[in-house]
Formats: structure tokens, C-alpha cells, sequence
């Protein structure tokens, strides 16, 4: 065991004036298997990064460990994969590579394969079980799931779970809950560490939200009433020091000890007004320490339009060929108003492909596709890699209300400073962001949405939970985060 400590760090990228860390302070124990999460653009990624020496910073990062990132750069992804594996670790042994790979559910075969021929799924995996090879290393694991399908993620989560001594960066959380035992969280004001899983973090976090939140109604109603009595204990101290030295008492008064008696009472007027002034100042000082990590998650809207038939469209024996050869055969379901449908099944399974061909795109396939007439669709792509150019040009080339579009962006933790930029630079969960806010902000009879939560942040995802469950669009999509299925999907197909 050993600690990697963090004292006073401060970054900020070159030319930009907002700080991503200013002066933040914690301690890490190598043996942790410490999940990492946060909001998008936080800094997860930056930070694993400090920590691989990448970047100049402030302060001091103190470590007795070497870091290892994941995932590695595959040079020639053409070679077979026995030899990229032999690029990332040089000598090895063998045996220890194929236990790995058997702990993974990774057939022995495929280290015969070209590195490129095998599925994303297959790849993460080989790559994992390489990082795993490094020894005395402290390993920084930068969202795996992101090309696991859900039985992948269940895979890789109990590996992880017998292992010990890394980062985990995800947004999933039931793949979270399995396999870590800390959870570090980039808050708004803050970093904090917390012993448990995801959902042992998320339960604290509502709680010190909800507690913070009373104590912040219980302190505002105080500091009203604070206020309106130190104003009249003001005006009674006035209107005492006022007597006690705005007349002659011998010719206005029979008490000749008038005089005293008026001192004393505005004297004690001063006091209470006084100490009622600084009961306030304590209470605001109070209150302005709540509330600093409360993440705001808006309410988002959506407009749906409805279909004239409950039946929108039906799938026969669906059969899709990429150059003559099946990716998924026989394929029936149908889509009726109000269904919330997941498509599951393995990568490669075809999922995406039978949403492509929905969507219109030109694809080979046999069977029978039925679509209402003048169905509306709204489309979520994979893909984020078309996103270039500003905000305001994407919205104006697809057609979508810009005040509109960048207000649902903003409740999705979008930041003014995000619409200046360009969005070759926003990060994998923003730019699939865009993605998602372009789609709710157009109205239609259908959703169909493939893999929406990649890169994701977990507040955003329930966020989106919420709204789907509130508004109950009919909805057909493709995701691999289990919790999220549980809570949206009515009907599951499965591949």
C-alpha cells in the first residue's frame, strides 16, 4: 500500500481564464478500486492526465506508484493481435495473458486474429487484460463501457471487482456498484472521496442535498426575522438616545433622575441591536456555506406530436446483409403509441442496423417493414464524430430553434462559455449532449435514439430518465446501461 497525495492543486487549460481545479486537497491509497465521476467537463480525464505528468500545474502531486492509461494507443491495428499485445507489454507471459483473457470471457483464438477484425467489445477486453499485466502500477481505467454491450459490462465488472489499485472513470452505475469500493466525485466547489459503492455515495449525496436544503429555508426564514427586529430594536435605541440627550430635564422633568434612567435604557436598546446584527451576520455566513455542490438539474421539457393510429410501425422477418453476409435475421416487433422499447443484444448483433434501416437509410435487407404514413421520427446517432462548427450554425443547418435548443443544453449543464466554442472541442459527453438536445427539441411521433448515454454524466442521465418517464414519448432506442433500461424500457427485444 501506498498514498498518492495531493496538496493545493490548481490547473487551468493554456488561454482559458476558468480554472478546472483551484487549490483542492486529498489523499488516495493505491489499494483502492476508486470510482471516478462527476459531471461532463469537470476534469475527470484532465485530471488522470496531471497525474500522468501531461500537463503544467500548481501545487503538488506526490506518488510512490507508476501510471498506466487505459486505453492504449494500437498503432497498427492491421497486425494480429499477439503482436500489438507484444507493442504494449513487450516480453510477457503467456500464460498469465491467457488467464486474463479467460477471467474476460475472450476466446484464446482471436490472438491469431488482426487486431482490427475483432468487435469494440473484444478489443476493450484484450486491452484490459493487458493494463492488468503491468505490475506495480497504478492503473487510470478512462470509460470502458462505452463499446461493452450489457453482458460485456456485467463481464468486465466482475473482473475489476477481483482486482485492486485503480481509477475507474464511469458514468454507469450499476457497473460501478459492482466493482468499486470508493468513489471520488468532482462536485461544484469540491473534490470529496467516500467509502462504498455508487449508489452508497448517491444515497449520501441526497441526503446532505436534502439537509442542506431545509437548513437552507430554516436559515433565510431567520435571517428575515433577524432582520426585521434588528430594524426595530434600532429605531427603539434611537428614539432612547434621542431623550437621553434632547432635553433639560430640571425644566421639562419632576424626576431629576430621568437622565440615567434614559442612558441605561439606550444603552441596553444598543446592545440587543447589536447582538442581534451579529446573530445575523453568523446566520448568512451559515447559510452561505450550503448549497455549493447542490447540482442543478432543471426540469426539461418535451413536446411530443400524436400519431393517428395507435400501430406507428411493424417489423416482419427483417433480415439485414452488409455485402451479402446476415448481421441479424428474422427480426419482428412492432411499435405501438406510448411503447418504450429497448433493443438489447450482443455487439454486432445488428441493433443499430435495424435503427439505421427505420430511419430510411439505404440498407440492404429482405422482409416486411411497415411505417405509417407521415411518421415523424427524431434520430440520436452513435456517432458524434460529424459534430464540428459553432452551436448556432448547427442549429440553423438542422433546422432547430436556437434559443430553444441551447436553453435544453443548459439545463443539461451546459455553460455559457460552451456556446462560444467550437465543437471539435467539447468533450465525448458533451458533444452527445448536443446530440440528445437536438432530439427532444424537435417534435415527433417517434424517438428512436442509438446508445444516447454514451459519455453521458449520471446526473444528465436521470435527468433524461425523468423526463421520458414524465412525458412518455413513444421511444425505441439502444443503450447498454442496465439501470436505465430497468427504469425506462416497457417491452425489451432482444437480437
Amino acid at each position: 500500500m501506498s498514498l498518492i497525495d495531493v496538496k493545493n492543486l490548481s490547473f487551468a487549460y493554456e488561454g482559458s481564464y476558468d480554472k478546472v481545479f483551484e487549490n483542492v486537497s486529498f489523499r488516495i491509497d493505491t489499494d483502492w478500486k476508486l470510482g471516478f465521476t462527476g459531471r461532463n467537463g469537470r476534469g475527470k480525464t484532465t485530471f488522470l492526465k496531471l497525474l500522468l505528468g501531461r500537463y503544467t500545474y500548481e501545487g503538488t502531486i506526490t506518488a510512490n506508484a507508476e501510471f498506466e492509461y487505459f486505453p492504449f494507443e494500437v498503432g497498427n491495428k492491421e497486425a494480429d493481435t499477439a503482436a500489438v499485445i507484444s507493442g504494449i507489454l513487450g516480453e510477457y507471459q503467456s500464460w498469465r495473458l491467457l488467464r486474463e483473457l479467460n477471467l474476460l470471457e475472450v476466446a484464446e483464438d482471436v490472438l491469431d486474429r488482426p487486431f482490427s477484425t475483432l468487435s469494440n467489445g473484444e478489443q476493450t477486453k484484450l486491452l484490459l487484460a493487458a493494463l492488468f499485466l503491468r505490475e506495480n502500477s497504478f492503473l487510470l481505467i478512462d470509460e470502458p463501457t462505452n463499446h461493452l454491450d450489457l453482458s460485456g459490462r456485467e463481464i468486465v465488472s466482475r473482473y475489476l471487482n477481483s482486482k485492486r489499485g485503480f481509477i475507474l472513470v464511469s458514468h454507469d452505475r450499476a457497473f460501478l456498484d459492482g466493482c468499486v469500493d470508493h468513489i471520488m466525485s468532482i462536485n461544484k466547489a469540491d473534490i470529496e472521496i467516500q467509502k462504498g459503492n455508487f449508489s452508497t455515495w448517491w444515497y449520501n449525496k441526497e441526503l446532505q442535498d436534502s439537509f442542506e436544503l431545509a437548513e437552507n429555508e430554516r436559515l433565510k426564514k431567520d435571517i428575515k426575522r433577524l432582520t426585521e427586529t434588528a430594524l426595530e430594536k434600532e429605531q427603539w435605541s434611537e428614539t432612547a438616545e434621542r431623550r437621553k440627550i434632547g432635553f433639560d430635564p430640571k425644566s421639562t422633568e419632576k424626576n431629576i433622575g430621568r437622565r440615567p434612567l434614559q442612558g441605561a435604557k439606550s444603552k441596553k436598546m444598543m446592545s440587543r441591536a447589536k447582538a442581534i446584527g451579529e446573530r445575523q451576520y453568523a446566520a448568512i455566513e451559515e447559510k452561505s456555506k450550503l448549497l455549493k455542490n447542490l447540482e442543478d438539474s432543471d426540469e426539461i421539457k418535451l413536446v411530443t406530436l400524436k400519431y393517428h393510429s395507435e400501430r406507428l410501425l411493424e417489423l416482419k422477418n427483417i433480415s439485414i446483409f452488409y455485402s451479402g453476409k446476415p448481421v441479424c435475421e428474422n427480426v419482428c416487433f412492432e411499435i405501438r403509441q406510448g411503447d418504450r422499447i429497448a433493443l438489447c443484444g450482443k455487439n454486432g448483433s445488428g441493433k443499430s442496423s435495424v435503427l439505421k434501416l427505420i430511419c430510411g437509410e439505404p440498407i440492404e435487407y429482405t422482409g416486411e417493414l411497415y411505417m405509417g404514413s407521415q411518421l415523424i421520427i427524431s434520430y440520436v446517432s452513435q456517432e458524434t464524430a460529424h459534430l464540428s462548427g459553432s452551436l448556432s450554425d448547427y442549429a440553423r443547418d438542422n433546422g432547430l430553434d436556437e434559443s430553444l435548443f441551447k436553453a435544453m443544453l443548459r439545463k443539461l449543464d451546459f455553460s455559457r462559455v460552451q456556446f462560444e466554442k467550437n465543437m471539435e472541442d467539447f468533450s465525448g459527453g458533451q458533444k452527445k449532449k448536443v446530440l440528445l438536445a437536438a432530439s427532444l427539441c424537435r417534435r415527433a411521433h417517434l424517438y428512436v435514439w442509438d446508445e444516447p448515454l454514451n459519455f453521458v454524466d449520471v446526473i444528465s442521465r436521470m435527468q433524461v430518465e425523468k423526463l421520458l418517464l414524465e412525458y412518455r414519448p413513444t421511444l425505441l432506442f439502444v443503450e447498454h446501461d442496465k439501470a436505465f433500461c430497468q427504469n425506462i424500457a416497457t417491452k425489451t427485444v432482444e437480437l
